[in-house]
């Protein structure tokens, strides 16, 4: 269990360093396209929707989940040989597949745009903005697929100081363009964006071809044939792809269904990115640890090794999500309010003085949304933790099965809501749906005896929770105070905001080791390579 904290901390610090820098992103564009008052704000993140919907399944879950097992399987059944001569395989038939899919996408671009957003159709500015930007950004998907393919390669090695780096060229190519672009209209701005995602792409796609090439697989670019690997790939994959993204195909269900609103898109896409910090640093990293490693201990047979590590992984991203979460829940308005107004009208400030066009409307919205995306953070994670105990298994059929049960909850309480109380129904049918999958999952693996919670985890669950209520107390108390306290840190209540934050975090490591929910000597065996007992 050492291997797991010591690969997560890499995974999870440099994903950190992304998601920082994806927030600092994140107030830059809101700061200079602002929200729901900007038709180019709406258009450029419905259209980044698709291609990022297909960087998160391939290379943060679904491709990986089907293709992982397979290759481990090579390494152990067979040799090194065969394992990168079934990747090649993979590789050529995926660069077929895309090629045609990103010709399709030029051509019909529009018809894609009203897949994703059908509520433009009605906005022909709206419409035109998001075909372009589409257009632009769409080969990105491809240099991501198989970004996906070497980080599966990689990760089966224990490799994961690339796949966990690549997204951080991301957002500094998206920071340059919008630092370079900022004085411009922004239609120019959404545009530039676009570029520079799709540059984003050949740079990330570069440094893992660098990584792979280090660890000798530089894949070689062969003729798509049919193999039997391939037809297992396909048959794993095909309900390993629909159950590993259910939570994404959710997303794609929302945006539509939000986009009959105005201003909805960029109001849930910025909610999203909020709490996607603790849900990338926590359950994406968790899960790409733990998926080879389960595959590695089923393939040997050590199903109580397996358990364990299950139990564990459920014990950690708890004890991080569950706290996320309330202080989520709790800060969602004046979260907003610092990240999208204060910080951004400071940062705007040192290109040229302009105010943040997030508006207080803006800031009302997006931490409503937050706030119920929140209340399923603790499910998303856990969707990422017990998803490879399948997949470790070969098994896609049954999280494939609890899939479609989350996306027909999804699109059914979607619907139903929308009328009554807009835009927000999606993140309400968004985190119900992905609860009811989290559930399901857990249960059908108690039944076959592969996880049952131990005793340590059930000990360790309640000092948890009482610990995060008190957190939520000490937070909610905070911010009442933030006016009061704001002329004492130079008027800025997002310094006041900043620092209730990072206080809740150091009261919450506190209360944890008081309360027992965390135990320092776990961190001593780990840093001594040696797991701490069962």
């Amino acid at each position: 269990m050492s291997n797991l904290l010591k690969s997560m901390a890499t995974v999870s610090g440099l994903t950190l360093v992304s998601r920082v820098m994806g927030f600092g992103r994140q107030v830059l564009i809101a700061g200079v396209i602002g929200a729901g008052g900007n038709p180019v704000a709406d258009a450029f993140w419905a259209a980044f929707r698709l291609p990022n919907m297909f960087r998160r399944l391939f290379a943060e879950g679904a491709f990986q989940a089907a293709f992982v097992p397979l290759f481990q399987g090579k390494l152990i059944g067979e040799d090194r040989a065969a394992a990168k001569l079934f990747a090649e395989e993979v590789l050529a038939a995926l660069v077929f597949v895309l090629a045609c899919l990103t010709a399709l996408v030029m051509l019909f671009a529009p018809l894609f745009v009203d897949f994703v957003a059908s509520g433009f159709s009605d906005d022909p500015e709206k419409h035109d903005l998001t075909t372009l930007y589409l257009r632009i950004m769409f080969p990105y998907l491809a240099c991501m697929s198989v970004v996906g393919l070497l980080s599966g390669v990689l990760n089966s090695h224990d490799k994961f100081m690339s796949y966990a780096g690549a997204p951080i060229l991301l957002n500094i190519c998206q920071i340059a363009a919008i630092i370079a672009f900022a004085d411009a209209d922004s239609p120019v701005v959404g545009e530039a964006l676009s570029w520079a995602t799709m540059a984003s792409g050949v740079l990330q796609l570069a440094l893992l071809v660098w990584g792979a090439r280090r660890q000798g697989y530089l894949l070689k670019l062969r003729r798509p044939r049919w193999t039997p690997g391939l037809s297992r790939l396909i048959m794993l994959g095909g309900p390993g792809f629909l159950a590993a993204g259910a939570f994404q195909i959710n997303i794609i269900i929302g945006t539509n269904i939000a986009s009959q609103e105005p201003g909805a898109v960029s109001w849930l896409m910025n909610a999203d990115q909020l709490y996607q910090l603790p849900l990338a640093v926590i359950g994406i990293a968790l899960g790409a640890v733990l998926l080879p490693m389960l595959s590695r201990r089923v393939k040997e047979g050590d199903e109580k090794g397996a358990a364990h590590a299950l139990n564990r992984a459920v014990e950690l991203s708890g004890f991080l999500a569950l706290p996320a979460s309330a202080a989520l829940i709790v800060m969602a308005a004046p979260l907003c309010d610092a990240l999208f107004r204060g910080i951004a009208t400071d940062a705007l400030g040192l290109f040229g003085g302009r105010a943040s066009r997030f508006t207080e409307h803006d800031v009302e919205m997006t931490g409503l949304a937050l706030a119920f995306y929140a209340a399923g953070l603790p499910a998303f994670v856990w969707h990422k933790v017990f998803s490879p105990a399948y997949f470790a298994r070969e098994d896609t059929k049954t999280p494939m099965f609890n899939a479609l049960v989350s996306i027909a909850v999804n699109i059914a309480l979607s619907l139903i809501l929308f009328p009554f109380i807009g835009f927000v129904a999606v993140a309400i049918a968004t985190s119900l749906a992905t609860w009811i999958q989290v559930a399901l999952l857990a249960i059908r693996l108690h039944l076959r005896g592969q996880f049952t919670p131990d005793k340590r985890l059930l000990a360790r669950s309640l000092p948890m929770l009482v610990a995060t209520a008190m957190l939520c107390a000490f937070t909610w108390f905070g911010l009442q105070q933030r006016e009061m306290l704001a002329p004492y840190f130079f008027d800025r209540e997002w310094i006041v905001v900043a620092l209730i934050a990072a206080a809740g975090v150091g009261l919450y490591g506190l209360l944890s080791l008081a309360l027992g929910a965390v135990q320092i000597s776990d961190y001593k065996a780990y840093a001594r390579r040696r797991a701490p007992p069962l």
